[in-house]
């Protein structure tokens, strides 16, 4: 349907190219003496933390304003930021566009679905969930490809590039967006929300998460291709296969909660993503690299609907309270993402060490399982009690 090729844009645009195409460019960007290896760290986390402002805006806005012209507006500010990036100007200018880029993933990711979904036929919307979450993947692998061609010409006429290719993307998705959208994810009605021990717990194991995929997503390429010595090229192939594992992430999950349920899915997802990362600190080899890539790509989208699902196990039959939840879990991932992006770039400005922040990172998702086992654990035990 045209409404889920509109969502599937959205995510394209704000999330798969504002967010991760850059990436692959911070290699190039240190190369051509744009911006030293700190500050091009920071202009990465500056994106996390508008990726934050947008997700605790995107309500707000959307209870004044259609949600039809937010998702456009946030396209066009998109698109905008990659025009504005294309030429070497002051830190302070590049961190103002990559915030604004990361503002309008943050807005596209809270509105998009909701706004969609209600306009799907209920037989569909797990099919089309899962086309507009790939989109987070396609655009991945798109800037894996992309970006290295394009920098053969340059790095301004890598960033008009990308522009040209999410212009082209906002153009697509312009028609297709609902004029008046409906459903419990845009009410502006307030709801008394207060989560129990196991809601609570997966607020923080999700912001923990977000904090522990940082270093994949802000540091990969250029832990390969400057750290290890190995190059943009090699580095853009594990970015691809990075966006390769987004692309099937959120089905393969979504697949797993159907047949084991969405507690014991997010706890494996939890380990899988603990033991990933850990393994980059033992070995850098052709094999970890790959593995790691591919298993951490596929859980940055694929943990959504994982979460999603849970958030709907833990408050059944309640679609107010539900959206209410969903809203302080998208916060927290935003939260967890930005206070990490900072964090990293802090260290690794003053250390170059990546093996220190994946260790760090491995240590905040094993924290995030310990947290989780924990509450399963007590939960048994109330259980037996009451029993």
């Amino acid at each position: 349907m045209r409404v889920t090729l509109s969502g599937l844009c959205s995510s394209l645009v704000g999330i798969g190219l504002a967010r991760f195409a850059y990436t692959p460019l911070i290699p190039a960007l240190i190369a051509a003496e744009w911006f030293p290896p700190g500050r091009a760290a920071y202009l990465g986390a500056a994106n996390l933390a508008g990726y934050l402002a947008g997700a605790l805006l995107a309500r707000p806005i959307a209870a004044r304003i259609r949600a039809a012209t937010v998702l456009r507006a946030m396209m066009v500010l998109a698109t905008t930021a990659f025009f504005a990036c294309a030429t070497p100007r002051s830190f302070v200018w590049y961190f103002v566009w990559r915030f604004a880029a990361g503002v309008s993933g943050g807005t596209l990711m809270a509105l998009a679905a909701p706004t969609v979904m209600p306009h799907v036929p209920p037989s569909r919307r797990g099919l089309a969930g899962g086309v507009i979450f790939t989109g987070v993947g396609l655009g991945i692998a798109a800037s894996g490809t992309l970006v290295p061609l394009l920098l053969r010409m340059g790095l301004v006429e890598t960033w008009c590039g990308l522009g040209v290719v999410a212009l082209a993307l906002t153009v697509l998705a312009w028609g297709g967006w609902p004029e008046q959208p409906t459903g419990p994810a845009l009410s502006s009605v307030r709801v008394d929300h207060r989560p129990g021990l196991a809601l609570g717990a997966l607020y923080v194991e999700y912001g923990l998460d977000a904090a522990g995929l940082v270093p994949h997503m802000v540091f990969l390429v250029d832990f390969v291709a400057r750290g290890l010595g190995r190059g943009l090229a090699v580095g853009a192939s594990y970015w691809v296969v990075f966006g390769l594992g987004a692309m099937i992430g959120p089905v393969l999950a979504g697949q797993l909660a159907d047949r084991i349920g969405f507690a014991r899915a997010v706890r494996l997802a939890l380990l899988v993503q603990t033991a990933a990362v850990a393994t980059l600190v033992v070995t850098a080899g052709p094999m970890a690299l790959f593995v790691s890539s591919a298993v951490i790509g596929a859980l940055v989208p694929g943990i959504v609907p994982l979460v999603l699902g849970r958030v709907h196990e833990l408050i059944p039959g309640d679609p107010h309270r539900q959206a209410a939840a969903w809203s302080v879990t998208t916060v927290a991932f935003a939260l967890g993402q930005a206070g990490a992006g900072y964090g990293f770039s802090f260290l690794y400005a003053h250390t170059g060490s990546y093996a220190a922040l994946f260790a760090i990172a491995a240590v905040t998702l094993g924290t995030a399982l310990v947290i989780d086992l924990a509450v399963a654990l007590v939960s048994a035990i109330r259980s037996r009690r009451h029993a």
